[in-house]
């Protein structure tokens, strides 16, 4: 076991991104406000604990609408949903209320708004995420996606097809940019949206954990194995050189990792709460002596509204970005 000095270096910015802490206020307020339980149609946020916690709460997951008992309180997670869960809970009477995350929901808006302009739309983002089947949902025409610059090249359209893409929020932005790159190579009348209608969070937490990996030995990422953001910042720091490791919670930590390092940088997926960050560290220190400080790096303050029914008060921060 390791006994010699480390120090832990927290990127800034890291873990809870506006989106979630907005989806996770709309779920423990509906059981304030309402009562338990409420029920969430898929997990609200893709993190064990933070879905463990409300369940704790009074929160019931389910996988789909007909799971949910007539009357019932019904939350969409922040991923957001097709069209036709939207259809079938109102036609059920359920009293919803939407946790997509804003920027998600700009994605749909852009989606729709590209197909009435009769462009064929392109979806970059990986296939069977809570978010991608959300947006496919979105638009009444077939919807191509693609993840990477060689699925750009076998898409079966035309060069002179009118086209336009839209991104999965969580995405690489530097994937991103190669993946737009080979689309405007490849079609003559392309339309899309700026880079920076990737989500801000991804961007963010991508950005630190760069400057991060050029001072740290290894790099530990909180975040759940289905987290998109999470698994993009350890793949960072893995391009980087930097050995790299995605972990749900302290009780994944191997002191093998870090036995040898004095310098650890420690980070958290945009659904990943502090409290297990602080977990890691706890864990580190059973190992030996810890120094925690953290990167210069952004402060955000970035929020957005709840529904009207949630809101407590008319000064509800409002929501910008």
């Amino acid at each position: 076991m390791r006994r010699q000095s480390m120090r832990v270096v927290l990127a800034q910015p890291r873990g809870f991104c506006a989106g979630v802490v907005r989806a996770i206020d709309i779920v423990e307020r509906s059981i304030e406000k309402f009562g338990a339980p409420v029920y969430v149609r898929h997990e609200i946020v893709h993190n064990r604990t933070v879905v463990t916690d409300l369940e704790r709460k009074g929160a019931r997951f389910v996988d789909e609408l007909d799971q949910i008992p007539d009357g019932a309180v019904t939350i969409f997670s922040a991923h957001g949903v097709p069209r036709a869960v939207v259809d079938g809970a109102r036609a059920r009477g359920l009293p919803v209320l939407d946790a997509t995350c804003p920027l998600v929901s700009k994605v749909h808006s852009q989606s729709r708004r590209y197909v009435a302009q009769g462009r064929t739309l392109i979806l970059i983002g990986h296939a069977g995420h809570p978010e991608v089947e959300g947006t496919l949902g979105q638009v009444d025409a077939p919807v191509r996606v693609v993840s990477t610059v060689a699925d750009v090249e076998a898409l079966d359209l035309h060069r002179d097809t009118p086209v336009a893409y839209v991104t999965q929020t969580t995405l690489s932005v530097d994937e991103t940019r190669g993946v737009i790159a080979s689309l405007k190579a490849r079609f003559d009348d392309l339309a899309g949206p700026n880079l920076s209608d990737i989500c801000y969070a991804t961007q963010f937490r991508q950005q630190a954990v760069r400057v991060l990996c050029e001072s740290v030995e290894v790099l530990l990422v909180v975040g759940a194995a289905n987290s998109s953001n999470s698994n993009r910042l350890r793949e960072i720091g893995v391009e980087l050189g930097v050995p790299s490791y995605l972990i749900a919670d302290a009780t994944a930590l191997d002191p093998a990792w870090v036995r040898d390092a004095k310098v650890v940088g420690l980070t958290a997926g945009a659904s990943a709460p502090e409290a297990v960050v602080l977990q890691v560290i706890d864990a580190l220190r059973r190992l030996g002596e810890v120094e925690v400080t953290q990167m210069d790096g952004i402060e955000e303050t970035v929020s957005f509204r709840l529904p009207p029914e949630l809101r407590q008060t008319e000064d509800e921060p409002g929501g910008v970005a």
